[in-house]
């Protein structure tokens, strides 16, 4: 090679090189201010950092769901023996203050004679019950222990049907699961509300009892109960799958509030079945359709086809909002209501007495 082929070779590989530089400083720009190759330019993306994820929601509510074990001794009573068996029932319940009162449901801990909650820390902590409510299906746990993760908790959750929500429990014993679904139906809060429950597809099985129901971000929206049961052909129960339910969080605290404060959920009650009016007669209210003998409406003169206008001075227009206004009536209190019956107004007084459960 000639020198004069030399100086063309090199001229030739300094011209390359500089072109090669210009483009990189173009479409590199951190090269430009001296921070080399930080684009990870040669490294694997981040797969999770695109991933659509409730790690961190769940992180936070996750570590206040607890797994329940309650213990109860029952007798066989066979033809030549009578000796006590141990029987021990599944389930889960949710941290709700830092010192130590539980949620869960009552048929979880019903007739327990000892009762044991797994942390999810490894701690294993015998519970006491404060009391239950049976027709919420809700019982109050305490237990006594330091550092309890708590569940994030609003006031007022405002749940929507669409809502995507997660269901948190220990079922079949398998450990802390996540289901999760859509809210399908929202339910009331009033305390004469008993059956009225969150509805949601999110999978509950057996062991998800008392665990909890939270939505996108962490926060509880209701204690998971049960699924919906029908009978076969064979009156056999088989479940149904995507109708599971929830008891709202603002009836699961107002009920846990008062067991807390007075062992029980005193409601108030008067006696009588009733249901909207609808009709174009103009006249709003509730019509009277059955009224309990001997109970507070029937000595104050309530009769069935009468029609409630107003109770206490609030207009009557939704029969489930009267009966929630009703049962948050302490006990004893008088109320005048207003009805019409045969097209003439009347005014009747009646005493609100507790209702008690079996009642």
């Amino acid at each position: 090679m000639t020198s004069r082929s030399i100086i063309h070779f090199f001229i030739k590989s300094v011209v390359l090189g500089a072109a090669v530089a210009a483009l990189l400083l173009l479409f590199l720009p951190d090269l430009r201010q001296g921070n080399g190759f930080t684009n990870g330019l040669f490294t694997e993306p981040s797969v999770s950092a695109s991933r659509e994820s409730y790690f961190a929601s769940l992180s936070r509510s996750a570590p206040a769901v607890v797994n329940i074990y309650s213990v109860s001794i029952e007798t066989d009573a066979g033809l030549f023996r009578n000796q006590p068996r141990e029987r021990a029932s599944l389930g889960s319940g949710v941290i709700m203050t830092e010192n130590g009162y539980i949620l869960t449901c009552h048929h979880v801990v019903e007739n327990a004679d000892s009762i044991y909650v797994a942390v999810q820390d490894g701690r294993v902590l015998e519970a006491q019950i404060v009391g239950n409510d049976p027709l919420t299906d809700l019982a109050v746990l305490k237990v006594t222990a330091e550092s309890l993760n708590i569940i994030p908790q609003v006031a007022e959750p405002d749940t929507h049907v669409g809502d995507v929500v997660m269901a948190i429990g220990n079922p079949f014993d398998l450990g802390q699961t996540i289901t999760q679904g859509i809210v399908s139906r929202a339910g009331r809060n009033g305390l004469s509300n008993y059956v009225d429950f969150i509805q949601t597809d999110a999978v509950l099985n057996q062991g998800n009892s008392g665990g909890a129901l939270v939505d996108s971000n962490g926060i509880l929206l209701g204690i998971t109960n049960a699924n919906f049961q029908v009978r076969d052909s064979r009156n056999r129960v088989r479940n149904v799958d995507g109708i599971n339910f929830a008891v709202p969080y603002e009836l699961a605290k107002r009920v846990m509030d008062e067991i807390i404060s007075n062992g029980r959920v005193i409601r108030g009650q008067l006696g009588f079945i009733g249901s909207e009016r609808r009709n174009l007669a103009g006249i709003l209210g509730i019509d009277v359709t059955a009224v309990a003998k001997g109970s507070p409406a029937d000595t104050a003169g309530l009769q069935p086809g009468d029609i409630i206008l107003s109770i206490d001075g609030v207009r009557a227009e939704s029969a489930s909002k009267t009966l929630d206004m009703i049962a948050e009536t302490e006990p004893g209190t008088k109320l005048e209501i207003e009805i019409s019956r045969n097209e003439k107004s009347m005014i009747l007084t009646a005493t609100v007495a507790e209702l008690r459960t079996g009642q």
